[in-house]
């Protein structure tokens, strides 16, 4: 039975499971795929064996692992927190002596794990977890013994780049020195909430990161001289994890700190009971073991008390950010009329009453059907776009599916955008073209930008939508399901501040 999932990359799912005591895990799965591919398997395998040897209050502590035949499988201990990618993203940049905090916490972790003989290899601001007891490092699907080769076997360097040492990307050169550089771009990231070594190509990245020096413009001088000491090209001249702690001379535990407590209370709500969304597929992936020691095989269906597996959400980028888990709904709404011809142009029908308080962060009502399964979307203005390809002036709009909902029926989404002008009436706001979220290659972000992709149809006439300067303040963006030009029902609300700008 599906409660939610929570994650997924390129090799695998993460599902949180419950076991029948009530204790939950985090199961990731191997795509079934990739199983028949020795280099991924061997990866999955050695995360086991990593994490197995590991047991350190910084890392997720293994439950139990089947790796002998297909479906592979590993389960950890749930850390139930944002990861740290997360938490700024939506949060923003932490504090310095937050940062200062962070870095204590996470050089005691790596100092941890290199007791063990182990180099992380791709620390990163996705794969630090904020738990109530601290920081923890995830996913060692690339960690080996600082005795084992560095390249994979298609002779590339491992890690992320913008986070990955310049010796590991010039020399194959992987020690704790490298993973020291990582904590110094990650902590870069909490501190100003952009790329460290900026975007756009992973070779571009990774060139700025041999070369260039690390984004610190606007960080306090102290913390910065920390940072750059983190990432110095020449890995002798980097501190160790003890002298950073020393550096940091913290007086206060993270997980005492003002800032950091109200984002370990982001984690993800667990459902209270299973839920099936019908049209979807089971994803039944296999009974695990409650007990037994590690490793063993997935056992047979019959056996009893199997876990409780789910599907869920991450987060999503953006400036003004929201994720929404819910069953899929049916095509034609609750109540509607019958649907006459797929929508263009949505219409005014006398429900349009969202307003969005960017003070609480709200609306004032929420969405009158469920959305999609795995439905996100975001927000971004050009004021507060870390990459500034949005113009100031303008802002991009965004949804998506997370993950693929394959052989689905068309569902129509409508964005519907209201000036602040327009929050204390029942007007209809300005619309965009309506697109079917299943066409195409769904877990694309398909992205709008207002004023461009926006018009008012009221009265039969079209009319172009305003610029964001000529009405600052609190702007309303509703995401509408219709069957039809007349036939919508908002799914989500959220929104966004706009400030006066020059365009």
């Amino acid at each position: 039975m599906l409660l939610a999932r929570i994650g997924a990359g390129g090799m695998g799912v993460v599902y949180l499971g419950r076991s029948p005591g009530g204790r939950l895990v985090a199961v990731k799965v191997v795509r079934e795929e990739i199983t028949g591919h020795p280099e991924a398997l061997a990866r999955f395998r050695r995360e086991a064996a990593t994490v197995r040897a590991v047991r350190s209050a910084y890392t997720a502590n293994l439950i139990d692992a089947g790796l002998d035949a297909a479906p592979y499988w590993i389960a950890t201990e749930y850390v139930a927190g944002p990861t740290l990618a997360r938490a700024v993203r939506e949060r923003g940049p932490f504090p310095v002596v937050t940062c200062r905090r962070l870095v204590a916490a996470m050089a005691e972790g790596l100092a941890s794990v290199h007791a063990y003989g182990v180099t992380h290899r791709d620390l990163k601001p996705q794969n630090v977890l904020l738990g109530s007891q601290g920081p923890q490092l995830i996913d060692f699907g690339i960690a080996r013994g600082v005795e084992q080769t560095a390249l994979t076997q298609d002779g590339q360097a491992p890690g992320t780049p913008g986070f990955t040492a310049p010796e590991v990307l010039t020399r194959n050169e992987v020690g704790a020195a490298a993973d020291v550089f990582a904590l110094g771009a990650t902590v870069a990231y909490a501190a100003t909430g952009r790329a460290p070594f900026g975007g756009g190509d992973a070779a571009a990245v990774s060139y700025r990161a041999v070369h260039e020096e690390i984004d610190t413009a606007g960080v306090e001088p102290g913390l910065a001289a920390l940072i750059r000491a983190c990432v110095e090209k020449d890995p002798a001249r980097r501190p160790g994890p003890a002298e950073l702690i020393r550096w940091c001379a913290v007086d206060t535990a993270l997980v005492d700190d003002p800032a950091y407590q109200p984002l370990v209370a982001m984690a993800e709500v667990v459902p209270d009971t299973p839920q099936r969304p019908p049209n979807a597929a089971v994803l039944a992936i296999h009974d695990l073991p409650t007990q037994g020691p590690p490793p063993s095989p997935p056992p047979p269906p019959s056996r009893p008390n199997p876990w409780l597996v789910a599907a869920g959400v991450g987060a999503v980028v953006g400036i003004a950010v929201a994720t929404a888990v819910w069953l899929l709904p049916g095509n034609g709404g609750e109540g509607g009329d019958k649907p006459d011809g797929p929508p263009v142009y949505i219409q005014d029908i006398g429900t349009s009453r969202h307003a969005w308080n960017g003070l609480r962060e709200s609306c004032n009502l929420p969405g009158e059907e469920q959305p999609p399964l795995q439905f996100q979307y975001a927000v971004t203005t050009g004021e507060n776009d870390p990459t500034g390809e949005i113009p100031p002036g303008k802002a991009e709009i965004g949804y998506r599916l997370k993950y693929e909902e394959p052989n689905l029926p068309p569902y129509y989404v409508s964005v519907e955008v209201k000036p602040p002008h327009l929050l204390d009436t029942d007007e209809f706001g300005y619309v965009s073209k309506a697109a079917d979220l299943y066409e195409g290659d769904e877990t694309q972000w398909k992205n709008l930008v207002y004023p461009d992709d926006f018009t008012d149809r009221a009265g039969g006439k079209v009319r172009p939508a305003p610029p964001l300067a000529d009405d600052p303040g609190e702007w309303t963006v509703v995401y509408h399901h219709a069957t039809s030009d007349k036939n919508h029902r908002s799914v989500v609300c959220h929104g966004f501040t706009a400030d006066t700008v020059s365009e």
